[in-house]
């Protein structure tokens, strides 16, 4: 209690301070790093300049001669192939990739691979889960209904396209914070916005107001972090303890998304299409009004019950709310309309189940008078979910004392980070567009080039996913907690780099790839270990396990088994004996379909896709900057044990015995050059003959005991099955072994 008494009077001296024109910061926090405007230093000169192929090279190389260390040697090619193939689109090379790098000695060689890899539609759905972490992208509710969201599908096909299509990061930024506003005539910058609909709601809740509140929270968040890397949520309760971010800082980032609701009815075809879509419909429905009037007749009394319990289930003021004409609403009683409008329409099927009898039967009969026009009926035209403004005003936004919904105190405008910039947004409503025009400024500050925060953030998170560790080493938290930048001078030199590109993404990326600091070798080195042993100053490539993801997608690859089908909606692998059934059911998608990438597997909060959460998948109620990276026993047991991992290992033994036939020597080089990407030594191959000898006996008398054998996919006829079912041990094995699911 006497805490939260401290930190409530720290937050009232602070904003006192604001409103009296005094600095409520110290002289450190104006000094702090991540505040200053990014400065441009070329970088130091080193006494080794035979190792620098580009600038990156000598700010990595002057921090390791400071402490008398020395980077690693250059990776094999092999191994480098394998490390920028995972890092650009997250499958293996194949085995022809391979061969086609290590026989090209031209200079230029691993270049022309970078710029093949980042010009692959493969690079997309790669980068782009990355994203998604980030915008908590799920396609349910979550708490405990955890319902479905149709179309949410479409915000992962907007982001895969974004980054193929290497969309400016600032542009990415706009639209995904004001889309709607800005491009109001384009489908995709619509639902681009999206990227804050993905707040997980707790349908049920009765209590608007603090549902509303919690949205908003959600979004405050997220926005914060994300692009600005600032723990914004920390000031939602009292002015931040660690950080110059104020209480009233929180509030007014916040009233930039006062007015905003769910926009679930975005069309995605164009006008041209619309029209010829409305005037089908309009056909079906001339043809079937007398048949459609009937039905509603049918349902008026069962609907308007369920509506009325519905309805009666809300406080008092709510329901006042959804009572007043439209003309008398205010802009606050149009945000709990909003909320309520979805469960206000009782659909057809829910009011049928209240009818008894002859009436029961009149609506069944009926219902097949109508199927009789499904061939006139164009169905429902393709619709994204995005946000929206409900008009031009907004409601007031309030500092809450606490965070507490129901304690409001006094009204604030929209505003940036105070620190970084305390004065007030231009902001005014856009020609054309039914909204306040509160986002667009807040999207034009974000993305502008002098803003401090955001170049530097992104370029820091193209790094985390490359090197494994941000310069800067929390990539969500730029703020005292996060802790300091270990190349400072090169976090700023890269954010000044990109904005001058344009905001280019793929540049980055290749800038990045063809340092030699990202060439290094993960050779360890004892006195580099003593010197720095969590390889900060990066002397050696950082090695590192795939995600989940990634490792799925490379076994379907290897296997043969790999569906390269880009977009869509998303799909329904098998799910592990005794998973059970998640809330809302999962269809199990067709064979071909299961096996599409990862990123196109359906995300339901409450229940992800098991071996992916086995993998860290992160928990998509919450923005995810950097996911953990456990070693865990359910991890093995899900490459180990689970029918399909053994699927993937079948069908790995099938394509090894199309290729290589049935010399086993010939197998286990092609099993080596399909997993490893290379050939195995003399060690490894006398080591595979020799267990392929004694598994074949203990499968033999497996067999013999009545045992099941697992047998590879398109084996040939007359094969030995003992041999065959050996090879699909070892197969197994490869694609649970250490060289197959990290990055080296």
């Amino acid at each position: 209690m006497a805490r939260t008494v401290h930190l409530i009077a720290v937050s009232a001296i602070s904003m006192g301070l604001l409103l009296a024109g005094k600095d409520p910061f110290t002289p450190a926090q104006r000094n702090y790093w991540a505040f200053q405007p990014v400065h441009r230093t070329q970088p130091p000169a080193v006494q080794n300049p035979s190792w620098i192929v580009n600038p990156i090279d000598g700010f990595i190389a002057a921090k390791l001669e400071a402490k008398g260390l020395q980077p690693s040697p250059q990776a094999d090619r092999i191994t480098l192939l394998r490390r920028v193939s995972f890092d650009l689109i997250g499958l293996p090379p194949t085995p022809q990739e391979v061969e086609q790098f290590v026989a090209d000695r031209s200079p230029d060689a691993y270049e022309k691979v970078v710029d093949r890899l980042l010009a692959s539609p493969r690079y997309g759905e790669r980068w782009a889960r990355h994203w998604l972490d980030l915008a908590r992208y799920a396609e349910s509710e979550g708490f405990k209904s955890d319902e479905t969201r149709p179309n949410a599908w479409r915000y992962r096909d907007y982001v895969i396209q974004s980054f193929n299509a290497n969309k400016p990061y600032d542009r990415f930024v706009k639209e995904q914070i004001a889309g709607d506003e800005l491009w109001p005539n384009d489908p995709q910058a619509r639902v681009a916005t999206a990227f804050n609909r993905h707040y997980p709601d707790e349908s049920n809740a009765r209590n608007l107001m603090q549902r509303r509140q919690e949205i908003l929270n959600d979004v405050t968040d997220t926005v914060g972090a994300t692009f600005l890397a600032m723990t914004y949520g920390c000031a939602r309760c009292h002015t931040h303890k660690f950080d110059p971010i104020l209480h009233t800082d929180y509030y007014r980032l916040q009233a930039f998304f006062a007015n905003t609701a769910a926009d679930d009815e975005i069309p995605m075809i164009s006008p041209q299409e619309m029209a010829e879509y409305r005037a089908k419909k309009d056909v079906w429905n001339f043809k079937t009004k007398p048949i459609r009037d009937q039905i509603a007749s049918l349902l008026d009394e069962p609907r308007a019950k369920l509506l009325k319990e519905f309805v009666d289930k809300y406080p008092p003021e709510i329901q006042a709310v959804i009572a007043k004409p439209a003309a008398e609403r205010t802009p606050f009683d149009w945000q709990m309309y909003a909320k309520a409008k979805p469960y206000l329409v009782v659909e057809d099927d829910a009011a049928s189940k209240q009818l008894k009898g002859e009436k029961k039967a009149k609506y069944s009969g009926l219902q097949n008078e109508l199927a009789q026009y499904a061939s006139l009926n164009p169905g429902e035209a393709p619709i994204g979910i995005g946000m929206r403004d409900l008009g031009v005003k907004s409601p007031a936004t309030r500092r809450l004392e606490v965070g507490a919904w129901d304690a409001p105190a006094e009204e604030v405008q929209p505003g940036f980070l105070s620190i970084i910039d305390a004065s007030q947004p231009n902001i005014s409503p856009l020609p054309g567009v039914e909204s306040t025009g509160r986002r667009t400024a807040l999207a034009n500050w974000i993305a502008s080039p002098t803003n401090p925060l955001t170049a530097r953030v992104m370029v820091n998170r193209i790094w985390n996913y490359h090197f494994g560790q941000g310069i800067a080493p929390s990539p969500s938290d730029f703020g005292l907690m996060g802790g300091k930048p270990s190349h400072p001078e090169l976090l700023d030199w890269l954010a000044s780099e990109f904005v001058q590109s344009g905001w280019d993404m793929k540049k980055m990326h290749k800038l990045i790839l063809l340092s030699n600091t990202y060439r290094q070798s993960s050779a360890a080195s004892d006195l580099a270990i003593k010197q720095d042993s969590k390889d900060r100053l990066l002397w050696r490539f950082p090695r590192e396990r795939l995600e989940g993801e990634v490792i799925r997608d490379a076994a379907l690859a290897v296997s043969g088994l790999l569906n390269e089908k880009m977009g869509g909606p998303s799909v329904f692998p098998e799910l592990p004996e005794g998973a059970g059934k998640p809330r809302g059911g999962w269809k199990v998608s067709a064979p071909d379909e299961r096996n599409r990438r990862s990123v196109y597997i359906f995300v339901r909060r409450n229940a992800r896709y098991p071996m992916l959460e086995a993998f860290d998948m992160p928990d998509t109620h919450e923005s995810c900057g950097r996911r953990n990276q456990t070693i865990t026993a359910p991890q093995a047991m899900a490459l180990l044990n689970g029918k399909v991992s053994l699927e993937w290992a079948q069908a790995f033994a099938g394509r090894v015995l199309s290729e290589a036939g049935a010399d086993p020597k010939a197998q286990v080089d092609d099993a080596y050059r399909l997993a490893y990407g290379r050939h195995p030594d003399g060690f490894e191959k006398d080591t595979v003959l020799t267990f392929f000898a004694k598994q074949k006996e203990l499968v033999a008398e497996r067999a013999s005991a009545g045992e099941k054998l697992a047998m590879p996919a398109r084996m040939p006829a007359g094969f030995d099955q003992a041999q065959a079912a050996t090879l699909v041990d070892f197969c197994q094995m490869l694609l649970n072994s250490n060289e197959f699911v990290y990055r080296n």
